[in-house]
């Protein structure tokens, strides 16, 4: 995907506040230096600052839940598929597992597409839950601390927290797309701190691909 191809599904779901190519270390799982440039701290107004602060404020451990068998069985031949790309990067599978669980929960939970989270994940940190930038951006979305002052309790080392993290990273992409009118491009531009540049975006849609899921079960 580039500049001017579809943005992620749910795009109405603004309540739930929100080089071009892949360095081979992201790809082959090894340690790389975090990606980010780092989310600029801009004023916020006192009902959006609300809006962000209720969207991160239930930290609730994510079980989904599934309104039909088909949709569950979906998920997880989805979990399946995933864990198998993801061994390299993280070899234990509950460890894994409660990764890829968060991260589709708080994703979902955002209207967000899950793909464009993992490779969004896998351009900022590479999968490493304690990764740290140059200008201090946190974990594995590479949160910057000042967000923890405007919308959490100023604790920025909960950053560290795997749900913590992913809660922050999805609900600040929300709201950058909200911002953008639904432009993936812009968004992703902001949250990295480069807004109309395309070396990022372009990184994190590269990145994307490795994650799409196909659920051929399901078409068959």
């Amino acid at each position: 995907m580039t500049r001017g191809g579809d943005s992620a599904s749910g795009l109405s779901r603004r309540a739930c506040l929100a080089s071009l190519a892949v360095g081979p270390s992201a790809w082959l799982g090894l340690p790389a230096a975090a990606h980010a440039g780092g989310q600029l701290e801009e004023p916020l107004m006192d009902s959006v600052r609300m809006a962000l602060s209720s969207a991160v404020a239930d930290l609730a451990p994510p079980e989904p839940l599934f309104v039909t068998t088909e949709s569950r069985l979906t998920y997880l031949r989805w979990l399946g598929t995933m864990s198998d790309r993801l061994r390299r990067n993280k070899p234990d599978w509950e460890v894994r597992r409660d990764f890829l669980q968060t991260v589709w929960y708080e994703s979902k939970r955002a209207g967000l597409d899950v793909s464009l989270v993992m490779g969004l994940i896998q351009v900022e940190s590479a999968f490493r839950k304690f990764a740290v930038s140059s200008v201090g951006a946190r974990g594995y979305m590479q949160v910057m601390p000042f967000w923890t002052r405007a919308i959490g309790d100023g604790d920025a080392g909960k950053l560290f927290q795997m749900q913590t993290n992913l809660r922050f990273g999805c609900v600040i992409l929300r709201h950058y797309l909200d911002r953008e009118r639904g432009d993936l491009f812009m968004a992703l531009g902001r949250y990295n701190g480069s807004r109309g540049k395309p070396p990022y975006p372009n990184a994190v849609f590269a990145a994307q691909s490795r994650w799409a899921f196909q659920d051929r079960a399901a078409s068959a």
